[in-house]
């Protein structure tokens, strides 16, 4: 099993900048996408970008030219570099990885972090 753990959420105000990370730990060999969701509060939970272990990124349209994902192999981490940050980007987001393994391909999620955007 994964196990996901994010960091790095809080409260920012209009215009700035965050950086949320999240380490996986377990049977972190399987690993192959990672990925960052959020869920504001009364809506759905919405993918924000995704990266593959290659490093091929994508992001959903909300955040495209404003937030970056990276990832370190080495250290089993997936980093989100939020910037000019808007109060609708305020929700609790969550880290996800895709896992190969002997049953096929499953998933783990994160417990979820805050991200407030406010004055």
């Amino acid at each position: 099993q994964v196990q996901l753990v994010e960091s790095g959420g809080g409260l920012v105000q209009p215009g700035g900048s965050l950086r949320l990370s999240c380490a996986a730990s377990g049977s972190t060999v399987g690993i192959t996408t990672m990925a960052w969701h959020r869920q504001a509060p009364g809506k759905q939970r919405e993918l924000v970008a995704t990266i593959t272990s290659g490093g091929r990124t994508n992001y959903g349209d909300s955040v495209k030219g404003r937030f970056t994902i990276s990832r370190d192999n080495a250290k089993n981490t997936v980093y989100l570099q939020m910037s000019s940050l808007r109060p609708d980007d305020t929700a609790v987001y969550y880290c996800y990885c895709n896992v190969q393994g002997r049953g096929g391909l499953t998933g783990a999620w994160g417990q979820g972090t805050q991200v407030t955007v406010s004055l």
